[in-house]
C-alpha cells in the first residue's frame, strides 16, 4: 500500500513539474523574420498565454569606450552622458535639448501581476527611482558634444512629453498637463508651474509615461496608455485611457482625439500632409508572433480597436463581453513595426540630415521586447514614406543597432528621437544614460 501511494505521489509529481515547464518555457516565434513589419504583416492563430512568456534580457551598460552600431554611412557619437534613466527629448529654438530624466511613479508591490511587473522593470534596468527632472543640454561650441548638461525644471511627478508654444514650456506629468514660462537662453525654470489638465493617473497606473505634441492650430495633443493589458482591471479604470486628448492650453479644455489605442506613445506631425502620427505599444500574452505594435495616422474620431480587437478587426476572445458590432467602426493601422518591439520614439526627417535613404520618412526608437522569445526591437528604424505623406511598402531600415550584444544582453534601451540644431539625429538611451548622435560619413 505504501508502495502504491509513493508511485502515485511520484507520479503527480512528475506531471506537475511537466506542466510547470511546459507553462514557464514560454512560446517563440515561428514566423520568420521580418514577416511581421510593414504595411501587410502576416498573422497567426492567436496562442493565449496562461503563464506570460518572459523573456528580459539582464543589462550591462556601455564601457567608456563601446557604442551601438550604426548603419552603413553613418557614424555615432555620445552628446551627452551620466544621465538617469534619460527618456523623450526635446530641441528648443536655439538649439538646446532638454531630456526628461525619469521612471514610473512607485508601483504597487501586493499581488501576483505587481511582483511580476515590478520584477520585470528591475531586470530591464527600469527598477530605479524617477529623477523627476527635466536637464537641459547646451553645445555652446558646436562640437557636437553637449559641455552643459544642468537641471532645468525640477519637483515634477513622473514627466514625460514636453512641447514649446511661444513663451509657454508644456510638460506632461503622469498625473497633470503643466504649464511653464520659458525665456530663449533660459538655464533653468524656477516657477512653480501652473496645471492645465489632470491626466488619469489612478492605481497601478500601468502605462504611466503622457506624450505631447504641439500642432500648428495651437492645441496640444496627449497620448495616455491603458490601465491594463485588455481591460482586465474593469473599463471603469480606463476613463480617458488608451487615447490621445486634444487640449486648449489656453482653457484647459479637451476632448478625445482618437481612441482604442493601448498605448499611444511617441506622437508627431508628418510635414508633407500636416497630419498627426503615432506609434503604439499593442497587447501583450497572445504568443510571440502577435500582436504587431504600430505606427499609423491619428485620425480625429478614428477608433483603433483596444480592447476587443486588433488591426482593424482581429477578434481578441480574451475580452469578455466581446463587442463584435464594434469592428466595423474599427480603423486599421498603417504600418506595422513588429510583434512586442515596443515603439517609444517617434520623429519625422525634414530637420533629420543623413542623407539617402533617411529622407523623407519617420526616424522610430523600438525599445525592446520583454514577452517574446527571440526579443526583438532594441533598435532605431527608418520607416520610409511616399510623396503623399504616407508610409511606404518598403521594409524598416536599421540606423542604429547594438543595443543587444550577442549574448543576449542590453547594454541600452533606445527610446526616443529627435533633430538637433545641425541635423543629427539624437536617441536616448534611458538604461545606458547616453544620448547619443547619429552622423553620416564614417
Amino acid at each position: 500500500m505504501k508502495k502504491h501511494l509513493f508511485a502515485l505521489t511520484l507520479l503527480a509529481l512528475v506531471i506537475l513539474a511537466g506542466a510547470l515547464f511546459y507553462f514557464t518555457r514560454g512560446d517563440t516565434a515561428q514566423l520568420p523574420v521580418g514577416a511581421d513589419v510593414g504595411r501587410e504583416p502576416v498573422f497567426t492563430t492567436p496562442r493565449s498565454e496562461m503563464v506570460p512568456t518572459v523573456n528580459v534580457a539582464d543589462v550591462r551598460v556601455w564601457t567608456a569606450n563601446e557604442q551601438p552600431v550604426a548603419a552603413k554611412g553613418l557614424r555615432v557619437a555620445r552628446f551627452a552622458e551620466g544621465l538617469s534613466h534619460p527618456r523623450s527629448l526635446l530641441r528648443l529654438p536655439n538649439g538646446d535639448v532638454l531630456v526628461a530624466e525619469t521612471n514610473s511613479p512607485p508601483r504597487p508591490t501586493g499581488g501576483i501581476v505587481n511582483r511580476v511587473m515590478n520584477y520585470l522593470m528591475d531586470r530591464a534596468g527600469a527598477g530605479v527611482p524617477s529623477p523627476d527632472r527635466i536637464t537641459i543640454l547646451r553645445d555652446a561650441d558646436g562640437d557636437g558634444r553637449a559641455e552643459t548638461k544642468a537641471p532645468f525644471l525640477t519637483g515634477l511627478h513622473s514627466p514625460y512629453g514636453m512641447a514649446l508654444i511661444g513663451d509657454t514650456l508644456y510638460v506632461a506629468n503622469t498625473d497633470a498637463l503643466m504649464a511653464f514660462p520659458y525665456k530663449d537662453g533660459d538655464l533653468r525654470i524656477s516657477a512653480k508651474g501652473r496645471k492645465i489638465l489632470n491626466l488619469p493617473a489612478q492605481a497601478p497606473n500601468m502605462h504611466w509615461t503622457r506624450s505631447l505634441v504641439a500642432g500648428p492650430n495651437g492645441l496640444l495633443y496627449v497620448g495616455v496608455g491603458s490601465n491594463s493589458n485588455i481591460g482586465e482591471n474593469g473599463l471603469e479604470s480606463e476613463a480617458n485611457r488608451a487615447n490621445v486628448l486634444e487640449v486648449d492650453p489656453k482653457t484647459g479644455e479637451y476632448r478625445i482625439f482618437a481612441s482604442g489605442m493601448r498605448n499611444p506613445v511617441g506622437l508627431a506631425f508628418e510635414p508633407s500632409s500636416g497630419a498627426l502620427w503615432g506609434v503604439v505599444n499593442e497587447r501583450d500574452m497572445l504568443g510571440s508572433d502577435l500582436v504587431p505594435d504600430y505606427l499609423t495616422r491619428v485620425e480625429f474620431g478614428g477608433f483603433y480597436g483596444w480592447p476587443w480587437n486588433y488591426w482593424g478587426g482581429y477578434e481578441d476572445r480574451r475580452v469578455q463581453p466581446q463587442r463584435p458590432e464594434v469592428r466595423e467602426y474599427t480603423k486599421r493601422p498603417d504600418y506595422a513595426l513588429g510583434n512586442h518591439v515596443a515603439p517609444l520614439g517617434l520623429s519625422f526627417a525634414q530637420d533629420v540630415k543623413l542623407g539617402a535613404p533617411f529622407v523623407n520618412g519617420a526616424f522610430v526608437g523600438l525599445h525592446g521586447s520583454w514577452n517574446r522569445k527571440p526579443a526583438a526591437g532594441y533598435k532605431v528604424v527608418f520607416v520610409p514614406f511616399a510623396d503623399d505623406g504616407e508610409a511606404g511598402k518598403a521594409k524598416p531600415i536599421d540606423v542604429l543597432t547594438g543595443f543587444l550584444d550577442k549574448e543576449g544582453e542590453a547594454r541600452g534601451r533606445p527610446v526616443d528621437v529627435t533633430a538637433d540644431a545641425k541635423g543629427a539625429l539624437l536617441v536616448s538611451d534611458d538604461v545606458g544614460g547616453v544620448i547619443w548622435r547619429v552622423t553620416p560619413g564614417r
